[in-house]
């Protein structure tokens, strides 16, 4: 059976002097303007964070009264176009109303108109056929008094 023993010789070779350790960050010394500019630069954050609040603060205050006041803008021009459409509404219906009327007069006139035009036809025709005729009435009426005359001396003894 194979025994494990240790050789103390072997174990002393390798405990000579260990090599030195490797170089570090040096010996311990307070970071003061080190850890300072870290501090400096968590101040101007969170004073940049202070004004950009402050900044969205005012800026919501100001859209806020911008806002109102486009609501207020917005409700009285509501309120003048209600009351600008029941005007024109009030006007279209007046409007209409007048334009029946009108057409009724127009029918009325346009029936009168008919019967003067009839009127003015048949007047028309008589001139026309007293201009055809005149001549020959002319001739007849001149012919009927030469009758008339002559019978006149006849009867008179002539």
């Amino acid at each position: 059976a194979a025994a494990l023993v240790q050789i103390r010789a072997h174990s002393e070779e390798q405990k000579a002097a260990p090599p030195p350790p490797p170089e570090t960050f040096g010996p311990y010394t307070k970071k003061g303007q080190e850890s300072n500019g870290v501090l400096a630069m968590i101040d101007l954050l969170v004073k940049d964070l202070n004004k950009e609040m402050q900044e969205a603060e005012v800026s919501e205050k100001d859209e806020q009264a911008d806002y109102e006041t486009l609501m207020e803008d917005a409700g009285s021009k509501r309120a003048a176009d209600a009351k600008s459409l029941t005007e024109k509404e009030g006007a279209k219906a007046d409007t209409e109303e007048a334009l029946e009327t009108e057409k009724g007069k127009k029918a009325e006139t346009s029936t009168e108109l008919m019967g003067t035009v009839k009127y003015i036809m048949g007047l028309h025709g008589e001139c026309d056929w007293l201009l055809k005729y005149f001549e020959a009435r002319k001739e007849a009426r001149s012919s009927e008094v030469d009758s008339l005359t002559n019978a006149k001396a006849v009867l008179s003894g002539a």
